[in-house]
């Protein structure tokens, strides 16, 4: 079994290594080495070998003569080979010969196609790179002019279509290399610009706001032509008088530098011809910027930044001067400022897409708003001038009507020139109050003479007065009244004018300037001139002829109210009638002053009284009177009969209360002479010499007249009052001293006193009855 297995692997490998590639053999030769029966397999190989080899010979003896035949043939044709060959080569030589000069040919033809080829080949690759080096040099003519909008979108086409359709050649390498730092370039090279551009404007806002203003100004006059034209002949003459002066300052220079970033320069203009605000200005750096971002897509970048850039130049522009209210020019500069930066924005709102915003630029405005009205309120508290302050509000006004064009609200404005109206109402009143004193102190309080028609006529047309009696008289005449009545007239006429040229142009309607002219003149007639009237009236050394005629002088300014009262509706075109109209106060100021200088009349004639009484010097215990009056008492009554005199210009109720307040006090002094607690006693001579002054009741010892009278209308001493003549009766009583007034009628002495003593009772009766 062992042997037959051994046999069937011989045969086995024996068939692989027949069928087998030789490379593939050293494996199954190892398998034979490997195993024991090697001497066995060399046999079997040996075998097989030998087998082949006959196979071999059969097979060579089989196709033999085959062969033979073959070599014989070849050899045959060997001789006629040898001799194609020679033809061949013959031929060879011929064609050789022959094709020499067409391969020269050929070769020049192949060598001119080549060029031709590389000549195409050039051709296109420079077709594809000329519009690159057109295109980058180009870029460089751009950068060196400094088009940088245009560079830009070049450097795009350049980087997007021209490049990539070149290939890859150095050049293009570098250029590609190159194109983010021109990119960097541009966007640093239009940020400088930029800046330029906001630093320009910034120290220029000024002149924008200048030039914006007069264009302002130039409509508003234009179409206050057109509405005078409109107006009555009258209206135009009051329009003309009240608004001398408003016009705001048009001259002033501040011309732009040629190198100044963003500012055109502009040549002077005629008066007639303003340049419009945006046209002093060139907004392309922000334009070229905005642009130039949005292709690098940083376009927020950029609107954050001019936003931030332009809020900080807002809080500059809005921070105000120091000494802005020391002079108009220094509002005017801070409202140019303004205007400027404000005629910018709105430039840059309405030709930009969304560079700024409507929100945006609101939010700006009530800022600016906020900050202008709290530093107006601020500075003009300083201000004490009237004329400042309504050149102030003149220039306020126009400040607003000017951004109001360009569709900013402006109404807090007006509301602050409301509020300012009360400040400038309290100047006026101070201005005023020191022009009336100056009047009434350099006022010589005499009637004022007239010597001709022209200077009669001059007066009249100062101060309304009528007077058919006076026109009857001839020159040389004198009129009641003082220099100061007429100059205060006019002072009242020019404070109503003062007043009516701050509510111009306030958008106020007549109605409203009535309302608010009359209440500044009641102020300045019940507060103002009636302090100074008191002043005139209370002031040391004042003459009883100077209260006289303060008197006439105040009874004429008040007929002349009714004047101002037309005055005020001709130059408001209100009706003094009209519902709700405010009535002056002047009637009422001239009423208060004039009676108060008639109680200072009668204040300084009591005062004068009590000056003559001081010279009194009564003997109280005199044995008889001197059977005339006093020295001091004629010397009164010489004053008062001159005084009253004066007194023939006033009022009939005037000078009859002034006499009859004389003779009041003149008797209370007298009547305290006696009942003064020093006169201890009083004599019967005394009493007549009194009575020779005074004196009737006691000296006549008319009693039963007195008490049987008491109290009745008709009675003879009506103006005896019972206490004062007990208190006068008791001092006339016996003492028990023998300086007793009744000394010298002894005989009748208890006669006497039991009459006094009766007196006395009936008197007490009589004044508790009355009290009871």
């Amino acid at each position: 079994m062992a042997s037959a297995e051994t046999a069937a692997e011989h045969e086995r490998i024996l068939r692989e290594i027949e069928s087998t590639d030789t490379n593939c053999i050293g494996p199954t030769l190892r398998s034979v080495y490997d195993g024991q029966e090697h001497g066995l397999f060399m046999d079997k190989l040996e075998g097989r070998i030998r087998n082949h080899d006959r196979e071999i010979e059969k097979m060579c003896n089989h196709h033999f003569q085959g062969f033979v035949d073959s070599i014989t043939e070849l050899l045959k044709v060997r001789g006629e080979a040898q001799k194609l060959k020679c033809q061949v080569t013959e031929t060879n030589q011929k064609l050789q010969n022959d094709g020499k000069e067409l391969l020269t040919s050929m070769d020049e033809l192949r060598q001119c196609r080549l060029q031709q080829r590389n000549i195409a080949t050039t051709i296109d690759k420079l077709t594809h790179c000329l519009p690159v080096l057109e295109m980058y040099s180009k870029l460089q003519e751009q950068m060196r002019a400094k088009r940088y909008y245009p560079a830009l979108r070049t450097l795009e086409q350049l980087e997007g279509s021209c490049l990539p359709q070149a290939g890859s050649y150095r050049f293009c390498a570098i250029m590609a290399e190159n194109i983010p730092r021109l990119r960097t370039h541009i966007r640093d090279v239009s940020m400088s610009d930029l800046k330029d551009f906001l630093e320009s404007i910034r120290k220029h806002s000024d002149k924008i706001g200048e030039t914006a203003m007069k264009q302002a100004q130039v409509q508003i006059a234009r179409d206050n032509a057109v509405t005078s034209q409109q107006q009555s002949v009258s209206g135009r003459r009051i329009q003309k008088e009240v608004c001398s002066g408003t016009e705001v300052d048009r001259n002033g220079s501040n011309p732009f530098s040629e190198k100044d970033s963003g500012i055109l320069d502009v040549e002077d203009e005629e008066e007639n011809e303003i340049p419009g605000a945006q046209d002093l200005v060139d907004f392309s750096p922000v334009y070229r910027c905005l642009h130039i971002y949005t292709v690098l897509g940083a376009r927020d970048t950029f609107e954050n930044y001019y936003r931030k850039q332009r809020r900080k130049q807002a809080r500059l522009v809005l921070q105000p001067h120091s000494s802005m209210h020391e002079t108009l020019e220094g509002y005017r500069h801070y409202f140019n400022q303004i205007v400027g930066f404000f005629v910018v924005e709105d430039h840059i709102l309405h030709t930009t897409q969304g560079l700024v915003n409507r929100a945006y630029v609101e939010e700006l405005w009530e800022l600016a708003l906020s900050k202008t009205i709290a530093a107006l309120r601020t500075h003009s508290s300083y201000c004490t001038d009237p004329d400042l302050i309504l050149d102030l509000k003149n220039l306020i006004v126009l400040f607003a009507d000017t951004l109001q064009g360009y569709g900013f609200p402006v109404n807090q404005l007006f509301d602050m020139l409301l509020e300012m109206r009360d400040q400038y109402g309290e100047i006026l009143l101070k201005k005023w109050n020191q022009s009336f004193r100056q009047i009434l102190d350099q006022d010589n309080y005499s009637p004022i003479p007239v010597a001709s028609p022209e200077e009669y006529q001059r007066i009249a047309g100062q101060f309304p007065f009528q007077d058919p009696e006076l026109d009857k008289m001839p020159f040389p005449k004198k009129l009641p009244f003082s220099e100061f009545v007429s100059k205060v007239y006019s002072q009242l006429k020019e404070f109503i004018y003062a007043c009516l040229k701050y509510s111009e142009d306030l958008h106020l309607s007549s109605t409203e300037i009535d309302d608010m002219i009359r209440k500044s003149t009641n102020l300045l007639l019940t507060r103002t001139l009636s302090h100074c009237l008191q002043y005139a009236i209370k002031k040391k050394n004042v003459g009883l002829a100077e209260l006289v005629q303060i008197i006439i002088n105040t009874t004429h300014l008040e007929q002349s109210c009714h004047y101002l009262e037309e005055f005020i509706s001709n130059i408001t075109n209100v009706p003094p009638d009209t519902i709700n109209a405010t009535k002056l106060y002047g009637t009422s100021t001239f009423k208060d002053a004039r009676h108060a200088a008639e109680e200072e009349i009668y204040t300084n004639l009591n005062q004068k009284i009590d000056q003559f009484l001081q010279l009194a010097d009564y003997d109280w215990m005199a044995a008889q009177g001197g059977g005339q009056a006093s020295d001091y008492l004629s010397d009164l009554i010489a004053f008062l009969c001159s005084t009253f005199a004066v007194f023939t210009h006033l009022p009939g109720k005037v000078a009859q209360t002034a006499c009859m307040s004389a003779c009041k006090h003149l008797s209370t002094s007298l009547l305290q002479l006696l009942l003064e607690a020093d006169v201890r006693q009083v004599s019967m001579g005394a009493l007549q010499q009194f009575n020779v002054d005074l004196l009737d009741l006691f000296t006549q010892w008319d009693w039963s007249t007195y008490l049987a009278d008491y109290g009745r209308p008709t009675c003879k001493y009506l103006r005896v009052n019972p206490h004062t003549a007990l208190a006068l009766i008791e001092k006339m009583k016996d003492t028990s001293r023998k300086n007793n007034m009744f000394a010298q009628f002894r005989k009748n002495e208890r006669d006497k006193q039991k009459l006094i003593d009766t007196v006395v009772k009936q008197l007490r009766n009589l004044i508790a009855t009355n009290q009871a």
